[in-house]
């Protein structure tokens, strides 16, 4: 057979280690290399669940007006508002992004973009304040 030869040693072995095995779940283009023991799968699914866990533990004892981005994002269009002068003084378009970022990575945890039933970015609660904010501050800056 001259296609065996195209085909890397190793790839050849575990062909034939699988065939006197009788394992018949493997699909011909997949990396057996990639494939995952039952064992691994639940220590994966294992840490992977303490791991969101610890994550709603986070902002636990936070107060809801700071670990709730619409709340901030209310707050500095408040300070807008009442005090232009040092809003624009204090460069908060800058700031807000570095701000956010820690509230916006606990939300994003447990986000898959590989999963079947994901939500797309564009429809999660955080996104969408920060897009009104956006818009808010547009408007009031024109």
């Amino acid at each position: 057979d001259n296609s065996s030869e195209f085909i890397p040693k190793c790839r050849v072995c575990r062909r034939q280690a699988r065939e006197h095995s009788g394992e018949g779940d493997h699909h011909e283009g997949l990396s057996s290399d990639e494939e995952l023991t039952p064992t691994e799968v639940d220590e994966f699914q294992k840490s992977k669940d303490n791991v969101l866990e610890d994550s709603r533990k986070i902002f636990e004892d936070v107060h809801a007006d700071f670990c709730d981005i619409r709340k901030i994002l209310l707050k500095f269009q408040e300070w807008k508002e009442k005090f232009p002068d040092s809003y624009c003084d204090a460069y908060i378009s800058f700031c807000l992004p570095k701000l956010l970022n820690p509230l916006i990575r606990v939300q994003l945890i447990s986000w898959n973009p590989l999963e079947q039933n994901f939500i797309e970015l564009e429809e999660m609660p955080w996104f969408r304040a920060i897009e009104e904010f956006s818009v808010a501050e547009n408007v009031s800056e024109s």
